[in-house]
């Protein structure tokens, strides 16, 4: 049903906690695959890829095309893109299903982003309410997660590989009117 892309740069603790919370997912069968796409070339990812059980995508580029890459290697309809060190909260899994259900049976292709969440243990910075301020007003940010269909993916062209902010530049071309927000939550780490 699912296919979930992570690009990673070689650390291996941000990466475990992002995969920690999938589990029940691939349990339930919610989610068919995890592509960890590496852009270092340490071992460690592989090594994390390999307990875990999931597939392993070695990766020169930038960002974007990594992300790209993950995309053209997933075998499910529908993606999501999560980046290293985000943890989604517990209700996910219910939350995914249904409006995976709710857009697969509607003539109107959408996303969905996860609520930002500020991680409880972090210390509150001006630079964090700054941006809680602009994710109010400019709309979610890349870092909040991606849940989308594979079909309307390709239709927007996907992230583009050599193009700067490629993930924003991918959530504008869906637009706040394709977007839905998720009441499941995302703690960025």
């Amino acid at each position: 049903m699912l296919s979930v892309i992570i690009p990673t740069e070689g650390a291996e603790h941000p990466v475990v906690a992002t995969l920690a919370p999938l589990v029940p997912g691939a349990a339930t069968g919610v989610i068919r695959e995890v592509l960890l796409v590496d852009r270092a070339d340490n071992g460690v990812i592989e090594r994390v890829a390999d307990v875990a059980g999931c597939r392993f995508l070695r990766f020169d580029g930038s960002r974007a095309a990594a992300l790209a890459a993950g995309a053209g290697q997933a075998r499910s309809p529908w993606l999501m893109f999560l980046h290293a060190g985000a943890v989604l909260d517990h209700g996910w899994i219910d939350e995914t299903v249904q409006f995976i259900q709710r857009i697969s049976e509607s003539d109107h292709p959408r996303a969905g982003v996860f609520r930002y969440a500020r991680s409880p243990y972090s210390d509150r910075t001006w630079r964090e309410d700054v941006r809680s301020i602009w994710r109010l007003i400019a709309g979610p940010f890349a870092d909040q997660g991606l849940l989308i269909a594979r079909d309307h993916y390709e239709r927007l062209g996907g992230h583009a590989p050599n193009v700067r902010h490629a993930e924003a530049q991918l959530l504008r071309r869906l637009g706040r009117s394709s977007l839905t927000l998720l009441r499941s939550r995302i703690v960025i780490t």
